[in-house]
């Protein structure tokens, strides 16, 4: 359903910078990097699509973040929902929700929201019951 998702930056070096660590924190591999340009994605291992795609706006003006707007990546786990989080605070990233269960979307959604360095909003998300073996977010199924 969806061939890519692009996230705006007004500096390609320092958002590079924060999502590098925490894309790998999930599983994601660097396909591709383009300084030059600049931009650069990440896909699961092995899945030519989605791609998530994160460069300087096109136009050449200022990135600016969508009011209403966010991606939501998937977790593994539970866990890994809680350690991504914590990690896109620590690399400058600010808190939109911290993680934890929200049974308003399902018995078992567990999830955080943070903003990127650019005020893009982004969403962790893990659909798995607490105590699921861990699967990889490219094989696991979502309710």
């Amino acid at each position: 359903m969806i061939s890519h998702v692009f996230l705006g930056t007004s500096d390609f070096e320092r958002a590079l910078a924060f999502y590098q660590p925490l894309l790998a924190a999930l599983g994601l591999q660097q396909r591709f990097i383009d300084h030059d340009h600049p931009w650069a994605g990440w896909q699961q291992p092995g899945v030519a699509r989605p791609l998530l795609l994160l460069g300087r706006p096109y136009d050449g003006q200022p990135a600016s973040a969508g009011n209403g707007a966010m991606l939501a990546l998937l977790a593994a786990s539970r866990r890994q929902v809680d350690e991504v989080h914590a990690l896109a605070l620590r690399l400058g990233g600010r808190c939109e929700g911290p993680p934890g269960l929200r049974p308003h979307y399902h018995a078992n959604y567990y999830g955080a929201y943070f903003r990127d360095l650019d005020g893009n909003k982004l969403g962790l998300a893990c659909h798995a019951p607490e105590g699921a073996p861990i699967q990889s977010p490219s094989t696991h199924s979502s309710t």
